[in-house]
């Protein structure tokens, strides 16, 4: 998750030199080892952490001096599942488009900037691939979080 992280994040600066953000991490250091197909989750997550990236780039060139742009990844696990949170405090996601960003070919990028397959491909990945969640919040103007929820399997009690 940490390699991730530093890669969408090095990979957006390599495209925007001038480009900072903090990032923080609180990864749940009593979790488990998932069966997960590693190389689709690295997608989900990359494809997450650079629309985090990009949200606070694009705030950064309208906002001014005193907003400082912030990405985190967060693990935390639940009785049944392990989630993984991506925030970041961009502009958010507006209320009217917010049921439609998982959809093949929506975007709220520009023309040119956005396929509008990233998040329905990463939907895609964890509902159907790994039988887990992904669930969007956010306030505009203020912060989106994505969280995604991969099941864990409970061991068989012997009777």
């Amino acid at each position: 998750m940490a390699e991730c992280l530093q890669l969408a994040y090095h990979g957006w600066r390599a495209k925007d030199k001038g480009f900072n953000a903090t990032l923080t991490t609180d990864f749940d250091a009593s979790l488990k080892p998932l069966k997960v197909v590693p190389q689709d989750l690295s997608r989900v997550l990359l494809n997450l952490l650079t629309n985090a990236f990009y949200a606070v780039a694009a705030k950064s060139k309208q906002a001014g001096a005193d907003y400082r742009p912030e990405v985190s990844v967060h693990t935390r696990r639940t009785e049944n599942a392990v989630e993984i949170q991506v925030r970041d405090n961009g502009n958010g996601i507006a209320a009217a488009v917010r049921d439609k960003i998982f959809q093949p070919f929506f975007t709220t990028k520009p023309t040119g900037e956005g396929t509008g397959l990233g998040l329905s491909l990463s939907y895609d990945i964890i509902t159907k691939g790994h039988g887990g969640s992904m669930r969007v919040d956010s306030e505009e103007g203020q912060y989106t979080q994505f969280t995604t929820s991969l099941p864990v399997m409970k061991k068989a009690s012997v009777v």
